[in-house]
């Protein structure tokens, strides 16, 4: 099975075809000898012959000969193209592209490997039970073999297919579950900072109220204790300590407010106005300070 370099399935079907030429030339030639038998029993009675005679007998046996010969040999080209195109069609059911290298046609080399092949094969065979030669068929393109190969291909590829696509519907109910789910925390997320803003106005609003309802205090104790003349300096100074802690109470609480607002607000607009208000009330309050600074020098 090394001679030709295949395997043993191909191999068989190379000596096949070798029975099959091999009865194709004996045919022939028994076609040949049969010609030049016909000419010596037709031609071949008399004892001599003349130039012209023997140029005539020879001219037609040459015509019958060149006739057989070449009708051979198209027969062979053409069953060589029938072979072939056994060969291609079934490559191309696989969708494959066989090549062929005419230039080996003619290597002398495998020519005389191949002869020696026949050789052997037939000098063996001679020896053993002759192979009936018409049995190994190619398989039919169009039943079994590779038909039924690519109908389980066909199958197989369709049952992928509609896994693949029970898969692509279940990824789609997810992406619009998850798009729905993404509404929805936008929307919550939207409720929470409209709620923080409400939250944080509110806040705003109530340091605000407390703020002018502390200066509103330190005004009422400040214009009581300038009316009341009588009261004692001590009392005036305990007083104005008083305030000063109150001051210094609420200064500590707006720095408080400050910074929670700061830390809650992040920067916005509202607390960049907020911080503007609470810097006035900060600029009232100095103002305060310096009118009760000039108050207690007067005292």
């Amino acid at each position: 099975m090394a001679e030709l370099g295949l395997n043993e399935h191909h191999q068989n079907e190379v000596i096949n075809y070798m029975h099959f030429a091999r009865s194709k030339r004996g045919l022939r030639l028994k076609t040949v000898d049969s010609c030049f038998q016909d000419l010596k029993d037709s031609r071949l009675v008399e004892e001599t012959f003349t130039i012209d005679e023997v140029s005539e007998v020879l001219n037609g046996l040459q015509a019958v000969v060149h006739s057989e010969v070449e009708s051979e040999l198209i027969n062979t080209a053409y069953t060589n193209v029938l072979l072939l195109r056994q060969l291609f069609s079934q490559a191309e059911k696989w969708y494959l592209k066989l090549q062929t290298d005419i230039s080996e046609l003619e290597n002398r080399e495998l020519l005389e490997q191949v002869a020696e092949f026949e050789k052997a094969e037939f000098v063996s065979s001679s020896k053993k039970p002759i192979i009936d030669i018409t049995k190994p068929k190619l398989v039919p393109i169009n039943e079994g073999g590779t038909t039924e190969l690519l109908n389980k291909e066909i199958l197989r590829l369709q049952q992928e297919n509609e896994k693949l696509k029970s898969r692509l519907k279940t990824i789609e109910i997810q992406a619009v579950s998850a798009l729905d789910e993404k509404s929805k925390l936008e929307g919550a997320l939207q409720d929470l900072q409209l709620d923080q803003e409400n939250q944080q106005d509110l806040l705003k609003a109530q340091d605000l109220d407390d703020l002018e309802n502390t200066v509103a205090t330190l005004r009422s104790e400040f214009q009581k204790t300038l009316n009341d003349k009588t009261e004692s300096q001590k009392s005036l100074e305990e007083n104005l300590a008083a305030a000063k802690h109150d001051l210094l109470r609420v200064q500590e609480q707006l720095s408080m407010a400050e910074k929670e607002l700061e830390k809650k607000c992040q920067q916005t607009a509202a607390y960049r106005n907020m911080k503007e208000i609470l810097t006035k009330k900060n600029d009232q309050i100095k103002d305060l300070r310096k009118r009760l600074a000039k108050y207690e020098s007067e005292d």
